[in-house]
C-alpha cells in the first residue's frame, strides 16, 4: 500500500537530482553545447529569440546588464550583487563569445611556452635542416628543460652525423635560460660554466666539483668533497659558493620571457571566463558585480503548441510526444535549479574572499568546501561540482580557476615567494620557517620545502640570490 508513492515519486526526484548534478558541473561553454543538443532533439523544447533576465525574468534591452539585478540594494561594499547574465558578450560592446574572431587579449594574457621562446631567439642562426632539428630537441624538454631523448636517437631520425646534432644543442644551450636544452643536470651545469668563463674569471676546481662530485655537492658534504680530491676546504668552499650562486641545474626552472614567467606554472590560457567579477561604477569602494555567465541567446521554455497539441496527437504518438514533454519541463527545472545553487555558492565566496579578488593572493582566506557545503546546507559534492573546471574573472581582468579560492596554501606561497625574491643571500627553509611565522604563518620545515617545490623554487644552495 505505502510501496505505489514511492516506486512512483522516486524516479522523477532521482532524475531531477541527477540532471542538476550534471548541469552544475558544467562550464558555460559547456553548457552551451548541451542546451543546443538538447533543442535539437527535442521537439518540446523551444528557444524563444529575445533577452530576458534569468533571475527577474523581466526583458531586457538588445545591450546591456539587467537594471534590476545588476544593482545593490545597499551601497554596502562587503555586499556583493550577484546575479545571472544572459549576455552573449563578456564586455558592453564586445563581440559574442561564440565567434571565433574573439580577441584573445580582450581576457587574458598569451604565455609563450619554453620551447617556442628558445626557437625564436636561435631560428636566426639556423639554417632550414637545422631548425628542424632544433624544433624535435624542444619538444622534447621536460619541466626541468631537460631534453628526454638522446641525441643519438634525434641523429638517427633524421639521419644525419651525431656531430650535427650536438652542434644544434650547443646552439640551444646558450639561448635563454643559459643550458636549456641539456642531457643533464650536470651538463646543465658544465654548459653554464662554459659561458660565464667567456666573462668573467671561474674560481679552480669548479669544473671538477661539477664533473666529478655532484653526488657530494647535492648533499652539502664539502668536507668530503676536498678530501677526494686532495685540495684546501677553502677552495672548494669558494667554487661550490660560485656554483650555488651563478648556476641552475634545472634552467627550466628559471624564468623566461617578457613576463618572467616561472617555468612551473601553469600554462593554462583561460579565455572565457564562467563568472566575470567588477566594480561598480569602477569604484573599488563600492560593491563587487558578480556576474554568472549563462549563454543563452533567447529565453529557454516548454513548447506551449507542443504541449496543446499533444491531446490531439496520434495514439501511436501520445507516449513519445508525452516523454519529450516531462523531458523539456525536466530541463528547464533543472536549468534554473543549477543557476539558483551558483548564485548562493558564488555569492557567499565572494563575500568570504572580497580581500583577495581586492588585494590580491597574501589575503586569500582559508576556505574548505566542507565548510561553505555546510553554510549553504547542501552536499559536500554540490559545491565540488559547482566549483570544477570554471573560471572567474578578478577585477584586474585576470583568469583565475574557481578552485583558487579554496587553495589553502596560496597565501602562504604568495609570501614565500615573495621572501625569496627580495632576499639579498639564499635564505635557508628553517629561516623562512621563521619569517614566515613573523607574517602570521606557521609552517614546519617540510611544508616550506614542499611550497618551495610547487613554486619551482630551487633550494638555498643552489638558489642565485637575488642582487
Amino acid at each position: 500500500m505505502f510501496q505505489l508513492p514511492f516506486h512512483t515519486i522516486r524516479p522523477a526526484t532521482t532524475a531531477h537530482l541527477a540532471q542538476t548534478m550534471t548541469m552544475l558541473s558544467l562550464t558555460a561553454e559547456e553548457l552551451r553545447q548541451q542546451i543546443e543538443s538538447e533543442l535539437a532533439a527535442n521537439p518540446a523544447l523551444e528557444l524563444i529569440n529575445e533577452r530576458r533576465c534569468p533571475t527577474c525574468h523581466r526583458l531586457l534591452p538588445k545591450q546591456g546588464l539587467c537594471p534590476i539585478c545588476s544593482q545593490p540594494a545597499l551601497f554596502d561594499s562587503s555586499e556583493p550583487v550577484v546575479f545571472i547574465s544572459p549576455r552573449e558578450d563578456f564586455y558592453p560592446g564586445s563581440i559574442s563569445p561564440q565567434s571565433e574572431d574573439l580577441p584573445v587579449d580582450n581576457f587574458s594574457i598569451a604565455t609563450e611556452d619554453l620551447p617556442t621562446y628558445v626557437l625564436r631567439q636561435i631560428a636566426s642562426e639556423l639554417d632550414a635542416s637545422n631548425r628542424k632539428i632544433a624544433a624535435f630537441l624542444l619538444t622534447h624538454l621536460d619541466e626541468d628543460g631537460l631534453l628526454t631523448i638522446s641525441l643519438l636517437e634525434v641523429a638517427r631520425y633524421y639521419h644525419v652525423p651525431l656531430g650535427d646534432v650536438e652542434r644544434v644543442q650547443r646552439i640551444i644551450q646558450r639561448a635563454d635560460p643559459v643550458g636549456v636544452g641539456s642531457s643533464s643536470p650536470k651538463d646543465a651545469l658544465l654548459s653554464q660554466l662554459d659561458i660565464l668563463s667567456e666573462t668573467r674569471l671561474i674560481p679552480p676546481h669548479a669544473r671538477e666539483l661539477i664533473q666529478s662530485g655532484m653526488d657530494l655537492l647535492s648533499r652539502h658534504q664539502l668536507s668530503e668533497l676536498a678530501r677526494r680530491m686532495k685540495v684546501p676546504l677553502r677552495q672548494v668552499q669558494q667554487a661550490y659558493r660560485f656554483i650555488s650562486e651563478n648556476l641552475n641545474p634545472f634552467p627550466g626552472r628559471a624564468n623566461w620571457g617578457d613576463v618572467r614567467q616561472p617555468a612551473n606554472s601553469r600554462l593554462d590560457v583561460f579565455h572565457r571566463p564562467d563568472v566575470i567579477i567588477s566594480y561598480l561604477e569602477g569604484d573599488v569602494e563600492k560593491p563587487l558585480i558578480v556576474e554568472i555567465i549563462l549563454p543563452l541567446n533567447g529565453t529557454l521554455r516548454v513548447n506551449p503548441v507542443f504541449k496543446k497539441a499533444i491531446h490531439e496527437a496520434p495514439e501511436e504518438n501520445k507516449d513519445s510526444w508525452k516523454s519529450d514533454l516531462e523531458r523539456a519541463s525536466l530541463f528547464v527545472k533543472c536549468l534554473q535549479q543549477r543557476n539558483h545553487t551558483m548564485q548562493r555558492l558564488i555569492h557567499r565566496l565572494v563575500v568570504l574572499q572580497r580581500e583577495f579578488i581586492v588585494k590580491g593572493e597574501e589575503f586569500l582566506k582559508p576556505v574548505t568546501r566542507v565548510q561553505l557545503s555546510k553554510e549553504l546546507e547542501v552536499h559536500e559534492s554540490t559545491i565540488s561540482r559547482a566549483v570544477a573546471n570554471k573560471t572567474v574573472q578578478l577585477p584586474n581582468k585576470r583568469i583565475i580557476p574557481l578552485s583558487s579560492f579554496f587553495d589553502r596554501s596560496l597565501n602562504v606561497r604568495t609570501v614565500l615567494c615573495n621572501l625569496i625574491s627580495q632576499e639579498q643571500r639564499p635564505l635557508s627553509d628553517s629561516e623562512l620557517v621563521d619569517l614566515l611565522e613573523e607574517y602570521g604563518y606557521k609552517v614546519a620545515r617540510r611544508t616550506v620545502a614542499k611550497y618551495r617545490a610547487m613554486e619551482g623554487i630551487l633550494p638555498a644552495h643552489l638558489r642565485q640570490a637575488s642582487s
